[in-house]
């Protein structure tokens, strides 16, 4: 095997840490700002370090923030967008993966060319259809089409990962008997287990970091998910703090911040290898 030389290994490393320090650098700052005071965030130059961690932000944001109540609605919001999502996209990534029907491969382009579709074109009309429905100031707006097969971009990521899988298999379990639907659930989904758990990490950042949906739809603040109350939070933090009008105090704001993006964090930690696997492989034509 050829071996690669130690200097050009040393580049391609140095390479990755600088852009793995890049990419962390946001993060860091975050949680560094939400230990420090309000003058401190506001003093020049910047102090990366807070000179004493105000852990006392956090117990301010705590006892000043429904943040239960929110982060329960984002937990059943995002569950019942990951449940719809793997029940509908597996079925029609299966469809299209196996499948041998007329004009298959026009279907899917179709599909496809839904994605250059910006959300805020349809949003006007999707309202109306909403608002006649009576859905308005509910969760079904948000939950509904995921219901109904409205995450494109799964559907091709798992019909990417479906045709990598030996045709073989699929043929031999349907002389023995098996349905198509036994097929999906027992033997494709099980062998495509780090697709559809890559499917079910991008589907939870989109909807755990929803706002433009939530903030449309929702008008009761007892139904707003994180994203929505962190906008009312920053609303109303001058009065946790006494601060005048016009100084928001960022640093707690960075606090919750830093709290919101912690069960993201934990769910990429968690499915990290299977999530790396599923995307590598998506690409992937069998």
């Amino acid at each position: 095997m050829h071996r690669r030389h130690p200097a050009v290994t040393f580049c391609l490393y140095a390479l990755l840490i600088a852009g793995a320090l890049v990419m962390v650098l946001p993060l860091g700052w975050m949680v560094l700002t939400s230990l420090k005071t309000y003058p401190e965030i506001l003093r020049h130059p910047p102090a990366w370090l807070p000179a004493d961690p105000q852990w006392e932000n956090y117990r301010t944001v705590w006892d000043g923030f429904a943040y239960y109540r929110f982060f329960l609605n984002s937990c059943f919001v995002s569950g019942m967008i990951i449940a719809g999502t793997l029940l509908t996209c597996c079925p029609a990534a299966y469809a299209f993966a196996f499948c041998e029907v007329r004009h298959k491969e026009l279907f899917f382009a179709l599909l496809l060319s839904t994605l250059m579709l910006p959300a805020q074109v349809t949003v006007i009309p999707l309202f109306q259809a909403f608002a006649t429905l009576g859905w308005v100031d509910t969760y079904l707006p948000l939950i509904v089409p995921a219901w109904l097969g409205g995450n494109v971009f799964g559907i091709f990521l798992l019909r990417q990962f479906f045709r990598t899988i030996p045709k073989s298999f699929i043929e031999a379990a349907r002389m023995d008997g098996a349905s198509e639907w036994t097929i999906l659930w027992r033997l494709i989904v099980p062998m495509s287990l780090p697709a559809v758990l890559t499917v079910v990490v991008f589907t939870f950042l989109w909807s755990w970091n929803d706002l433009f949906n939530p903030l449309i739809y929702l008008q009761s603040e007892e139904l707003v998910t994180l994203p929505v109350g962190l906008l009312y939070f920053i609303a109303r933090a001058e009065q946790l703090t006494g601060g005048s009008i016009g100084q928001q105090p960022w640093h707690l704001v960075m606090t919750l911040a830093t709290v919101m993006v912690l069960p993201v964090i934990a769910v990429f930690v968690f499915v990290q290898r299977r999530f790396i696997e599923g995307v590598a492989a998506g690409g992937v034509k069998g």
